[in-house]
C-alpha cells in the first residue's frame, strides 16, 4: 500500500447517501465532536468514559528524491499524487540501497511501504533478472500490497501472489515469471524452501526480502519464523544470492534488536517518523454495572460487545466510517448483527446493508468481496477480529472501536492507528470487557498512554522449535558445521546430538542428514493440529474452518457456530477427520465448553525463596480435556443446562511460573481450609488476566491451575503456564517482573467495586470449573502475603531477577487504588 499522501479531494465512493445530506468529508465531525455526540443523553450514573486522551498533531518532514530512483517509478508515483518523500522513507531506502538490512519502525499510515518499494522496484528496473520476496502475516495485507505494487511496477515485474489461495495451475507460472512474489512465512516454509531445486532460478536472483508488520512474529510462531528466515538465507547463499532484508512495523519495541533476532543478522532501525499525523481523541470506556447477576450472584456489566455494537451503529448513522475490533470470531458476527438490529429499530434500513463482519475462517472469495466493499466505501461499519489489524490500506476511516483489550499495547496502537482521514481528528474508543486487565486499563491511563509497547518475545532456542527446524533445514540441504552459528551455535549442536540419538538425523563426515521418509511435518504455528472444516450437513456446503487447537472447545457436538450472521448447531464433530457437520438453527442460547486440567512439574529452572513463599519457573506437563458444555441464555449468561462430552485429552509440555505457599503463609493470610481453594483460584484468574500487561500475549495464550495441596510440592500452589508447546517466554517474563505483576493484580482485585468477585477482577471467561470456587477477599490476603515477602526480600538486598521490582508509577497507582477503594485515575485470528 502506498501510504504516503496523495491528495484525496473527493469523498470515498459510496458516501452519497450518508445522513447529513452531503457526500463531503466535512459531513463527519472530528473525533472529539463524534464522542460528544454518541454520549448525548447518557444519564450521569451511566457515564462510561473514564478518561479521554488527545493524541497530538504531528507536522510532516520531507526529503528530496534519492538520485538513484528509477525515473519511470518516480513518474508513476508523482502521477499518483506522491510529490515528495518523508524523511524516514528516504533514510530507510538509502540504507537498503546500500545493502544494509533495515527495519522501518514508524507510525501507522506513515508510508513504510514506499521505504522498501523505492529501492526494490528501482533494482528490478535496473536488473531485468532480479526479484523480490514479500512476506505478509495476513492475506488481506498481502493482496493489498499486491495491488499497490502492480500499480507502480513496470509490466516486466509481473507481481503475483503465491499462497494457499493461489490455484494449483497458477503456481508454476508465478514461480517461472513473477519478479515480485507476495507470499507468507507458512508458504515459504511448506511450499518454497522444501522445493528449492524447482525454485532455484528464483532464489539465486532474490535481491530483497520484505517482511511486513514484523512485530506480529512473536512467541512460538515468531521463533519458528526466525528459523524459516535463516533457512531462506542459507538456501539463497547456496545459489549465490545475498538478499537485503527490509522489515516494517508500526508497533515494535527496540526494533533493531527485535529485527536482528528475527532475521539472524544485524539490522539497522529507522524510527524518526517524518509523516504528518492529524491527531485523535482516544477515550477509555467501561460499561456500567447492571442489576443483572451472573454466576454465583456476581454483578454483570453491560457487555463490551453490546456497547461496541451501539457505538458502531451510532457512528455509522453519523456517516463515520468505522472498524470495530473484537476479540473472537463469534463476537465479530454478534457485534455486526446487533448493530444492524439497532439501525433497523431506528428506521435506518438503508444503512443495514452497509454493516458487515470480517474474520478468519471465511472462504477466500468472501474475504475478497468484503475487502473490496470496505476499500470502496460501500461498507461504512465493519466488526472484525484482528484479521484486519494488519490488513488493507483503508483510506478515510473516521473511527475505531476496540471491544476489549487486544492482548498487547502493540496491537492496541496498531488497531487504533487504522483511523485517520486527511487532516481531521479521528476517534478511538477502547471499550473494556468484564475482565481484570480491561478493568485495570480503563482506570489506569498511564498503563495505556504512558509506556512503550512490549518487547517482542521469541525463544529460538526452544527445543520444540529448534529441533523441528533443524530437521527441516537438513531435509533441504545437509547441515554442515559452518551452518550452525545461524541456528544458535552450541545450542544447535547440542540439539543435533539429540536428534541423531532419536534417529531423526544421521551424522556423517560431511554433516547431518535427514533420516526420515518424506519431508518433516512441522507446524510453525505451534498447534500441531490441522484446521477443522465446517460443513453444512444438508447441502454439503463448506462454510469455513476453525483452528484445530480451538476445535474441541468451539465445534464439539452441540456447539453453536455463527457464520456471517447465520447460526448453526454442530450435529457431529469427527476428530480424526478434522470435520464438523452443522445444521441451521437459531436458538435463544449460546454454548460454553467446560474442561479439566492436570499439571505435573517436569523440571525446575529458577527458584526464588521468599520466606514461607517460593517462586519458581520451569517445565511442566499439562493434560487438558474438554469434558462438557453448558447452554447459556443469550443476553444474561444464565446456565440452562450442561451436557457431557467424550473428547480425547490433549498433552502439553511447556514453561510455567508458579508460587508455593507453606502453612505459615496460609496462616498469615488468615484463610481457612474451606476458603483456601477459592482464594488461590481467584488469585490465579486475576494474575492470568494481568500478565498480558507485561508480556506480549493475551490471556488466551496462557493457562493456569491452583490447588490447596499440589502433589509435586506438598503445599498450596498457583501455576501460570504458556499455552504453547515448549513455552513462548510469557511465564518467564512474569517471573522476571514478579512484584510488578502481582502489585497490579492485587490492585485490580482490591479496587473492583463488586462485593464477592466478578469478571472485572477474578472470574475468567475460560475457566474449566465454571468459576467455582472463588474467594475475592481471600485472594487479596494471599497476594498481600506474597507481596510482603517480595518487599522484605528486596529490603534485605535480594533483588531477584532483572526487572523484578515494581514500576514506581504502577506502585503509586496501585497504592492509591487500595487506599481509596476505587480507581486511582479517571484475543492473536490471523487469516492465512
Amino acid at each position: 500500500m502506498t501510504e504516503l499522501h496523495p491528495v484525496r479531494s473527493a469523498p470515498p465512493p459510496g458516501l452519497d447517501d450518508v445522513p447529513g445530506g452531503s457526500a463531503s468529508q466535512q459531513a463527519v465531525p472530528p473525533g472529539g465532536e463524534l464522542l460528544a455526540a454518541v454520549l448525548t443523553g447518557t444519564p450521569e450514573e451511566e457515564q462510561p468514559v473514564t478518561h479521554v486522551h488527545h493524541v497530538p498533531v504531528r507536522e510532516s518532514r520531507t526529503a528530496g528524491w534519492p538520485a538513484w530512483t528509477d525515473t519511470g517509478l518516480r513518474g508513476r508515483l508523482e502521477a499518483g499524487g506522491v510529490r515528495s518523500l518523508y524523511a524516514h522513507q528516504v533514510a530507510a531506502a538509502e540504507l537498503a540501497r546500500a545493502g544494509r538490512h533495515v527495519v522501518v519502525a514508524t507510525g501507522t499510515a506513515s508510508g513504510k511501504s514506499l521505504a522498501y518499494q523505492l529501492p526494490a522496484l528501482t533494482t528490478l528496473a535496473e536488473d531485468p533478472r532480479a526479484c523480490v520476496l514479500y512476506l505478509a502475516p495476513t492475506k488481506a495485507l498481502a493482496r493489498d500490497q499486491l495491488a499497490s505494487v502492480a500499480a507502480l511496477a513496470d509490466p516486466s515485474v509481473r507481481p503475483a501472489a503465491y499462497d494457499g489461495d493461489t490455484p494449483a495451475e497458477e503456481r508454476d507460472w508465478v514461480r517461472r515469471h513473477s519478479r515480485w512474489i507476495v507470499t507468507n512465512p507458512d508458504m515459504l516454509h511448506r511450499g518454497i524452501l522444501p522445493a528449492h531445486q524447482r525454485w532455484s532460478s528464483t532464489l539465486r536472483r532474490v535481491a530483497y526480502v520484505v517482511i511486513d508488520e514484523c512485530h506480529s512474529y512473536r512467541g512460538v510462531f515468531g521463533s519458528h519464523v526466525g528459523h524459516v528466515l535463516r533457512r531462506l538465507r542459507r538456501i539463497c547463499r547456496r545459489y549465490g544470492a545475498d538478499p537485503v532484508f527490509v522489515l516494517a512495523s508500526a508497533t515494535v519495541a527496540d526494533p533493531a534488536a527485535a529485527a536482528t533476532r528475527l532475521v539472524g543478522e544485524d539490522v539497522v532501525a529507522v524510527t524518526d517518523d517524518g509523516s504528518p499525523r492529524p491527531g485523535a481523541t482516544f477515550a477509555l470506556w467501561e460499561p456500567p454495572l447492571t442489576e443483572r447477576t451472573g454466576e454465583h450472584g456476581a454483578p454483570l456489566r453491560r457487555s463490551a460487545a453490546a456497547d461496541a455494537a451501539g457505538l458502531l451503529a451510532d457512528l455509522v448513522e453519523r456517516g463515520a466510517r468505522t472498524l470495530a475490533f473484537v476479540r473472537s470470531r463469534r463476537s465479530a458476527e454478534s457485534v455486526a448483527e446487533q448493530a444492524r438490529r439497532i439501525l433497523r429499530d431506528r428506521g435506518r434500513g438503508d444503512l443495514v446493508r452497509r454493516v458487515d463482519s470480517y474474520r478468519g475462517g471465511y472462504l477466500p472469495e468472501e474475504r475478497r468481496e468484503l475487502e473490496r466493499a470496505l476499500s470502496s466505501g460501500d461498507l461504512l461499519g465493519v466488526a472484525t477480529t484482528n484479521a484486519l489489524e494488519l490488513g488493507i490500506d483503508i483510506a478515510g476511516l473516521d473511527a475505531v472501536v476496540l471491544a476489549g483489550y487486544p492482548g498487547t499495547l502493540a496491537s492496541l496502537w496498531q488497531q487504533a492507528g487504522r483511523a485517520g482521514r486527511a487532516q481531521r481528528e479521528s476517534l478511538v474508543v477502547f471499550v473494556a470487557r468484564d475482565d481484570p486487565l480491561d478493568h485495570y486499563l480503563a482506570h489506569h491511563p498511564r498503563a495505556v498512554f504512558g509506556r512503550p509497547v512490549e518487547a517482542t518475545v521469541t525463544d529460538p532456542a526452544n527445543p520444540y522449535v529448534l529441533g523441528p527446524q533443524l530437521c527441516c533445514a537438513a531435509a533441504e540441504l545437509p547441515l554442515v558445521p559452518a551452518d550452525l552459528p545461524d541456528f544458535g551455535g552450541p545450542v544447535a549442536e547440542a540439539q543435533l546430538a539429540e536428534l541423531v540419538a532419536a534417529g531423526q538425523l544421521r551424522r556423517r563426515p560431511a554433516g547431518w542428514y535427514w533420516a526420515g521418509r518424506g519431508r518433516p511435518d512441522v507446524d510453525i504455528r505451534g498447534s500441531g493440529d490441522e484446521p477443522v472444516a465446517i460443513i453444512e450437513a444438508g447441502t454439503g456446503r463448506l462454510l469455513g474452518t476453525v483452528d484445530g487447537g480451538a476445535a474441541h472447545a468451539t465445534v464439539h457436538e452441540g456447539a453453536l457456530y455463527v457464520h456471517r450472521g447465520e447460526t448453526f448447531v454442530v450435529e457431529e464433530y469427527a476428530v480424526e477427520d478434522a470435520c464438523a457437520a452443522v445444521r441451521p438453527e437459531s436458538p435463544d442460547w449460546t454454548t460454553v465448553a467446560r474442561d479439566v486440567t492436570d499439571l505435573a512439574i517436569a523440571g525446575i529452572e529458577q527458584t526464588r525463596r521468599l520466606g514461607p513463599v517460593t517462586a519458581h519457573t520451569g517445565v511442566v506437563d499439562v493434560t487438558n480435556q474438554v469434558v462438557a458444555y453448558q447452554r447459556r441464555r443469550l443476553g444474561t449468561g444464565e446456565v440452562l443446562a450442561e451436557f457431557p462430552l467424550d473428547l480425547p485429552a490433549r498433552q502439553l509440555r511447556t514453561k510455567a511460573v508458579w508460587l508455593t505457599l507453606d502453612t505459615r503463609a496460609v496462616q498469615r493470610a488468615e484463610v481457612d481450609d474451606a476458603a483456601l481453594p477459592g482464594s488461590l483460584h481467584a488469585a490465579e484468574h486475576a494474575a492470568i488476566g494481568i500478565l498480558p500487561l507485561l508480556a506480549t500475549c493475551d490471556r488466551w495464550d496462557l493457562g493456569g491451575l491452583s490447588t490447596a495441596v499440589h502433589p509435586d510440592t506438598g503445599t498450596a500452589a498457583i501455576f501460570v503456564y504458556d499455552g504453547h508447546p515448549g513455552g513462548a517466554g510469557f511465564a518467564e517474563r512474569g517471573y522476571a517482573a514478579l512484584r510488578r505483576w502481582l502489585t497490579a493484580t492485587r490492585a485490580t482485585v482490591a479496587s473492583c467495586e463488586c462485593e464477592s468477585g466478578c469478571p472485572s477482577c477474578v472470574q475468567s471467561p475460560k475457566c474449566g470449573n465454571g468459576n467455582d470456587p472463588l474467594d475475592k477477599a481471600g485472594a487479596v490476603r494471599v497476594l498481600d502475603v506474597v507481596l510482603d515477602e517480595l518487599a522484605a526480600a528486596e529490603e534485605r538486598g535480594e533483588t531477584g531477577p532483572a526487572d523484578g521490582s515494581a514500576d514506581p508509577d504502577d506502585a503509586d497507582e496501585a497504592d492509591d487504588a487500595v487506599r481509596t477503594g476505587g480507581p486511582a485515575a479517571t484475543e492473536p485470528d490471523l487469516v492465512f
